[in-house]
């Protein structure tokens, strides 16, 4: 379980008299829960990103906290990210490795054997339908491809919550199913609590359990996609999301942040 407890985070742009402020987050508060996939959505510049940065480790809040499996990510990082598979928009591969070797390697970093390292790389190949890309150097790689090998090696310590920032980005059709079918996989079989941040309505309305929206920094709603299409009164989830996200000082309840 992943708790996001009232985050607030300001930046500075610019030096001197040219510097100003920019609030990127003032109140985003949701839990994702165990066995659940939860959609963070929000327009671009919403604060989904910032949110699941500080989640991640890579920001300090200026207030509120992130705390995994009760654990508050600013005071215990080390346990608490490894508790954590990050998945960020910078997908970085080790382009001289094969697939096999990024993923043994980052194993090997969180303190699994060599043997430990391989066998789980073996069980993630399974899982994430990339037998084919073992052995293969991870340079030239697609999209998707490239994805499911940074994914896998997020999960080589086999952590109990995963953290996905805009993962279709670039993929194709087939590569974004292929995503999809690997994360319904990892909440069902595996109890995993799965936090998918995206602005793409489709992928929300397919995957999500529970969806987060945010909006000018702040959790602006929260619920299924039902529950956010009756508190809207709306049939299409695009309106819906239109209705929430662009009227930031309404909360819609049954749907509750």
């Amino acid at each position: 379980m992943i708790e996001f407890r009232q985050l607030s985070k300001r930046f500075t742009q610019g030096r001197g008299r040219k510097a100003r402020t920019v609030q990127a987050l003032q109140g985003v508060d949701f839990t994702a829960a165990d066995a659940c996939i939860t959609g963070l959505l929000g327009p671009n510049g919403a604060g989904k990103t910032t949110s699941l940065r500080i989640a991640s480790g890579l920001l300090d809040p200026d207030a509120g906290q992130v705390r995994v499996d009760g654990i508050e990510v600013a005071r215990q990082p080390t346990r608490a990210l490894a508790r954590m598979g990050v998945l960020s928009d910078a997908r970085g591969l080790y382009p001289r490795l094969t697939a096999r070797e990024n993923i043994v390697y980052y194993g090997r970093l969180h303190g699994l054997s060599a043997a430990d390292a391989s066998r789980r790389a073996e069980v993630l190949a399974q899982t994430l339908d990339m037998r084919a890309l073992l052995d293969r150097r991870t340079e030239g790689f697609s999209q998707g491809e490239r994805m499911k090998t940074a994914l896998a090696r997020a999960l080589v310590h086999d952590p109990p919550n995963i953290v996905l920032d805009e993962p279709t980005n670039g993929l194709d059709v087939l590569a974004t199913r292929s995503l999809r079918e690997a994360l319904r996989r990892l909440r069902d079989e595996q109890g995993k609590c799965i936090v998918f941040s995206t602005h793409i309505m489709q992928e929300v309305e397919r995957l999500c359990d529970h969806v987060v929206v945010v909006s000018h920094g702040r959790t602006v709603a929260a619920g299924t996609v039902a529950e956010l299409n009756a508190a809207t009164g709306q049939s299409d989830f695009e309106e819906t999301f239109v209705k929430l996200a662009f009227s930031p000082t309404e909360r819609h309840e049954g749907a509750a942040p």
